[in-house]
């Protein structure tokens, strides 16, 4: 009995993520009169997929968000990892600058919202692609270097010990010895960072216009006073989730070793 249950379970909880997800591309092969009118019996079209393409450009938008998620990514692991390193074996800042670096997540995003935006404009950084992805490192840095922080103490000394007296320098310590154990860490830190950097919607609305406009602002873009395009939105929206999927797909094998990293002492 408790096998059925947890199975039922197991199925139902399937159902809520995975429904959702295949109901928008069902939606996005339907014409505007089969929407609201069928079920899953419909004669499929590539409508939607046209109108993204000839009617309203979206591949910038698209494009906005991969360079955004993948810059910003990239400087946030390039700093977060020397930095988790330090607060984790030389104790840098006695504890003080890691409570600092964690205390910019300890605020909602909003507030910092209009001090940033006044700087912003006298910078000239709004609606740009540096504007945003230095707004993206700032809120992921603090958030990854305390993750890696966590991954980093998992690491017995001894293991940097023994390779220094075999005459590895530091940063050849990091580099052969420590980095190959972290790497389901930052595995799962990059997904992180990269996710929330793809689908962040407050910065990217008000920070951007029309040049650096994010996929998730464009969403927002479809309905309106008279009308909703529930098809071209739909159609829009698949092809957003695929780069998030793809990336999780390609490194699932890492991201669930780094969720388990540290569950099992010896």
């Amino acid at each position: 009995m408790r096998t059925v249950l947890f199975w039922l379970a197991i199925a139902l909880l399937l159902f809520g993520f995975l429904f959702p997800v295949f109901w928008v591309y069902v939606t996005s092969f339907k014409s505007p009169d089969d929407i609201f009118g069928t079920g899953l019996i419909f004669e499929p079209t590539f409508y939607n997929y046209t109108y993204l393409v000839e009617v309203r450009p979206s591949l910038n938008e698209l494009l906005n968000s991969l360079i955004v998620s993948i810059f910003s990514t990239l400087i946030v692991m390039a700093i977060s990892i020397p930095a988790a390193y330090s607060f984790a074996r030389f104790n840098t800042g006695n504890g003080h600058l890691l409570f600092i670096t964690i205390s910019t997540r300890m605020f909602p995003g909003v507030v910092a919202a209009i001090p940033f935006f006044i700087a912003f404009k006298e910078l000239g950084l709004l609606d740009t692609h540096l504007g945003l992805i230095m707004l993206y490192v700032y809120f992921n840095m603090s958030f990854a270097t305390f993750l890696l922080y966590g991954f980093f103490k998992e690491i017995p000394t001894s293991l940097e010990d023994a390779a220094m007296l075999d005459g590895y320098s530091r940063i050849d310590v990091l580099r052969r010895v420590v980095f190959p154990l972290i790497k389901p860490g930052v595995a799962i830190t990059t997904m992180f960072c990269l996710i929330w950097s793809w689908n962040e919607f407050l910065y990217a609305f008000l920070f951007t216009r029309r040049i650096a406009r994010t996929a998730s602002v464009g969403l927002s873009t479809f309905w309106g006073s008279v009308e909703i395009q529930w098809g071209p939105m739909a159609a829009f929206m698949g092809i957003a989730i695929l780069p998030t999927l793809l990336a999780a797909w390609l490194m699932q094998r890492h991201i669930v070793r780094g969720l388990t990293f540290g569950a099992v002492k010896g």
